[in-house]
Formats: structure tokens, C-alpha cells, sequence
């Protein structure tokens, strides 16, 4: 199911792809942004037996410019049309939505919940935003953000690169929850932490 998921995404990669492709040529120099950033597909609904985590995850696509961006988000991937059980990441080009990637080891992830796709959505397209248009001051620290779509609740969570660095951190949190408009008090999790002990206590907290 996973597999067949992915090749339909990249397929509708694929056609969107070339539709951006033939609009820049018959139209304006597209705007670059200041770095690569690459979409990633994972379905968690039903996991081989004894397969390691992660191996179900698929690269789709990295682009560099603002018609790539909107020609993607608008055909393929708002959470409103992810499969139950998805999730989709954006990462930053050449970082791994995984624990073991380099530069996610020594991170964490600022989490939020959300029981409605509709609000799903509208966080979701502003961190997107915020991200490529690298409106955070911490831009360095920032890998990525998870969409997960589940069946009662759905999540979103922006993973970073130095859990203990609390100043960076903060100033990521209190940024990201003025961006999406969110009310509620927003956690923070390192990945050692959840690798030790699964429901470990929250770092920090905005």
C-alpha cells in the first residue's frame, strides 16, 4: 500500500513537474529561493514485519524556486488530500527526515496537534511559507516539519538541529507558534530523550 501510494505521488510529481517546467519557459525567470528544499512520503499504516523504521519513507522531490513550490503544494500536497496514516515531510535539500541523519541527531521537534484538516492545512502552508521564505532568525538550526494524518488527530512537527542550545530553540518555538497562529501551549521534544524512554518529559515549552 505504502509503495503504491508513493509511485501515484510520484507520478503527480512527475506531471506537475513538467506543467512548471513548460509555465517558466513560456513565461518569467523564476524566483530562486535562497536554498534547495526537498518533499519526502512516508505511510506508517502497516509496517513489514521486523522492517527497521524508516524504510518505508520515499524521496519525491527538491526544488529550488517559487513556481516549483506552488505548482507541487496545489496538485499534491495539502494535508486534506494526504492518505489516512501519512506523513508527509519537507526538509531541507540533502537532510533526512530520520534520527540518524547528521543533523538531526542532536535535535528535537517542537509538536502541535490539530483535530481539524482544515486548520491542518492552514499551519501547514504557513510553515512551508515561513520556511522557504526563510523567515525564522535561527535558520540554521531549522532541518524540516512532519505532517502526520491520522484518523482522530493530526499532528505537525518542526524538527531543528541543537536541542541543547534552549536559546535557539525558544526563539524557533515562539516564532513558529506566532506563524501558525496557535493558541495552546507548544512542546518540545529531543530525539535522545524519545529514544531513551518514549514518553519522556518535554524540554521546553512555549
Amino acid at each position: 500500500m505504502a509503495s503504491e501510494v508513493a509511485m501515484a505521488a510520484n507520478a503527480e510529481v512527475a506531471a506537475v513537474t513538467v506543467a512548471a517546467e513548460e509555465e517558466t519557459v513560456t513565461t518569467k525567470v523564476p524566483h530562486k529561493l535562497e536554498r534547495k528544499w526537498t518533499f519526502w512520503f512516508d505511510n506508517q499504516s502497516k509496517p513489514k514485519q521486523g522492517a527497521a523504521w524508516g524504510t518505508s519513507l520515499r524521496k519525491l522531490y527538491t526544488f529550488e524556486t517559487v513556481e516549483e513550490f506552488w505548482c507541487l503544494y496545489d496538485q499534491i500536497f495539502k494535508p486534506s488530500k494526504f492518505p489516512p496514516n501519512a506523513d508527509f515531510h519537507l526538509f531541507k535539500a540533502g537532510i533526512e527526515p530520520k534520527w540518524e541523519d547528521p543533523e538531526c541527531a542532536n535535535g528535537g521537534k517542537w509538536s502541535v496537534v490539530s483535530t481539524r484538516k482544515a486548520n491542518l492545512d492552514t499551519m501547514w502552508l504557513e510553515t512551508l511559507m515561513a520556511l522557504i521564505g526563510e523567515q525564522f532568525d535561527e535558520v540554521d538550526e531549522i532541518c524540516g516539519v512532519v505532517a502526520s494524518v491520522r484518523q482522530r488527530q493530526d499532528k505537525l512537527a518542526l524538527w531543528t538541529k541543537t536541542a541543547a542550545n534552549e536559546a535557539a530553540q525558544m526563539g524557533i518555538g515562539r516564532k513558529w507558534k506566532e506563524i501558525i497562529d496557535f493558541t495552546d501551549k507548544m512542546t518540545y521534544n529531543a530525539h535522545d530523550d524519545a529514544r531513551r524512554e518514549r514518553s519522556a518529559k518535554a524540554r521546553y515549552s512555549v
